[in-house]
């Protein structure tokens, strides 16, 4: 049976006469039945059987690091230089939703909605942890420095803005670029396969779209549910510091429920009035957290911290993308590779939000936003909190003296020895929980969109059903993954990362040439009535 065309799917797709409405849910299309018949078959497997799930999550951990670091290396940089080619070439100035279109949000609502989407979580996870960790040879070093020296402390701030840097931010832009453009210039659904329209024609609309869809949404949700999950340890383990909770599975998986409700809240409220009001609340509370640490941890430490990690990081950006002949090569596998998987599998889900909240900008506008804007932000938090971190380990204040011990508790061990400890780890609590619902709320709106064939406007217990979903899958990770919870939740990360690599190597080739067509329509329209 052939697909249909594209004439044919907008038209069932505006009228729902292909869609199956059951139990409140409007589908599409199979992706939504093979995607939650796969994740539901993961989580009951991973239940049922946790240990042997744990193992084999391991295994294909180890087999794609093993094998495909080089791949995963060699793409993030090559999203990134795309990136800047695109910024560079006169395809910059086209507006996404034509000529005449007006963005839907003000700059700080729109900054504050991509951000909080896209690494909330991480940074308060990773703020401190990841620098400690590179300094105290936690888990190696980058390039192999001694352990606790001068050196390893500028490389660790280097390597850590590396990794939540430009590189992160341009695979998130590939895939919101793309989205934005065949939806609001080309008149396609808001959902991935719309993307390989040029390449593939009218099989997009048949299987060849499906499966990329159904990639989407597992790298999607095993992307989300690696940082909820993280976000659940980090919670359980401020709470065991504060109020000492214990930090047990339970209390984690308790956490993971309580902000799934939470979630589902957000979700039936809406974008507007879910997801924006929580990103503006979550970059108030954020701002005055770093604020804070700036005034009272080492400030000018800090402030001059500021500028040598961005010196550094620029001195080092060639050497930690070369992925040969290194002497740090586990420790490059471990993080490096890890996180560009880590950034692939969210960058549907990011992609995606960012897209719909993009309508009006220009290329130029969405690229140099969506890479600097983020960027610099994620410098000042790290070197604020990292800074601090590594002042008090290098001065022997407190539990960082001997180096990490826990990567969930480094951030409240750092606010430990800063005034008002009580009050600023309750803070941070509160951070990790709102950005968890926020990304929660995010994702199921976008799993929602490519799941119901591109419709912005899916059901609400569609996107209820996808806010469980997301619960289960961080809950099943954790439990199945037992004392070693974070290497599951990566292994899911990466599993789901590799493939979609590939997806985001193809959208690039279409992006390109289909902006370079666009181009050449607009400056024949102009030309036109000249001629005339």
């Amino acid at each position: 049976m052939n697909p249909p065309s594209k004439e044919r799917y907008l038209t069932d797709y505006e009228t729902g006469q292909d869609n199956l409405e059951i139990w409140g849910l409007d589908v599409h299309n199979p992706v939504f039945f093979v995607s939650a018949s796969l994740i539901i078959l993961f989580v009951a497997a991973t239940v049922m059987f946790p240990e042997p799930a744990n193992a084999m999550l391991s295994e294909i951990k180890n087999w794609c690091l093993s094998n495909f670091d080089g791949f995963l290396m060699g793409s993030a940089s090559f999203f990134l230089l795309f990136c800047l080619v695109l910024v560079a070439s006169p395809v910059g100035k086209i507006r996404l939703g034509g000529v005449d279109a007006a963005p839907e949000f003000s700059y700080v609502s729109w900054f504050s909605m991509l951000f909080a989407a896209g690494m909330g979580i991480g940074l308060m996870f990773w703020g401190v942890a990841e620098p400690m960790a590179y300094f105290s040879g936690w888990s190696g070093t980058p390039f192999s420095v001694e352990a606790f020296s001068p050196q390893a402390a500028d490389l660790a701030m280097a390597a850590t803005l590396y990794h939540w840097g430009l590189h992160a931010w341009a695979i998130y832009a590939i895939v919101g670029l793309s989205l934005a453009f065949f939806c609001y210039n080309k008149g396609m659904p808001l959902t991935l396969r719309s993307a390989f329209f040029p390449l593939l024609g009218d099989r997009i609309w048949g299987w060849p779209g499906h499966l990329i869809d159904i990639v989407a949404v597992l790298a999607t949700i095993f992307g989300l549910a690696t940082s909820l999950g993280l976000g659940a340890s980090q919670a359980a383990s401020g709470l065991h510091f504060l109020f000492d909770v214990p930090d047990t599975l339970n209390v984690k998986i308790g956490i993971i429920i309580v902000v799934t409700f939470l979630a589902i809240i957000s979700v039936v409220r809406g974008l507007d009035g879910g997801v924006k009001v929580l990103s503006n609340i979550n970059m108030i509370v954020a701002a005055l957290l770093l604020l804070f640490v700036i005034i009272t941890g080492p400030t000018m430490a800090i402030i001059t911290g500021i500028g040598s990690t961005a010196v550094e990081y620029f001195s080092q950006l060639i050497p930690l993308s070369i992925w040969t002949g290194r002497d740090d090569q586990q420790w490059m596998q471990d993080w490096t590779v890890f996180y560009w998987a880590w950034w692939v599998s969210w960058s549907p889900f990011v992609g995606m939000f960012i897209a719909r909240i993009s309508r009006g900008r220009t290329v130029r506008e969405f690229l140099v936003s969506v890479l600097l804007v983020p960027t610099l932000v994620t410098l000042v938090w790290m070197s604020a909190f990292g800074i601090s971190a590594l002042e008090q380990a290098q001065n022997g204040v407190g539990e960082l003296a001997n180096g990490i011990s826990s990567v969930s508790l480094a951030t409240f061990q750092m606010l430990e020895n800063l005034p008002l400890a009580e009050i600023t780890t309750g803070l941070g609590i509160l951070l990790v929980l709102v950005f968890f619902v926020t990304s929660s709320d995010s994702g199921s709106l976008v799993i929602d969109s490519i799941t119901a064939g591109g419709k912005l406007d899916a059901p609400v217990p569609q996107r209820i059903f996808w806010a469980v979903m997301e619960g289960l899958i961080a809950g099943a990770l954790l439990f199945g993954g037992g004392n070693a919870a974070l290497g599951a939740l990566q292994a899911g990360a990466i599993a789901t990362g590799l493939p979609f690599t590939v997806v985001l190597l193809v959208m690039s080739v279409t992006l390109y040439r289909e902006l370079n067509v666009t181009l050449r329509h607009q400056r024949l329209s102009i030309q036109a009535p000249a001629l005339k």
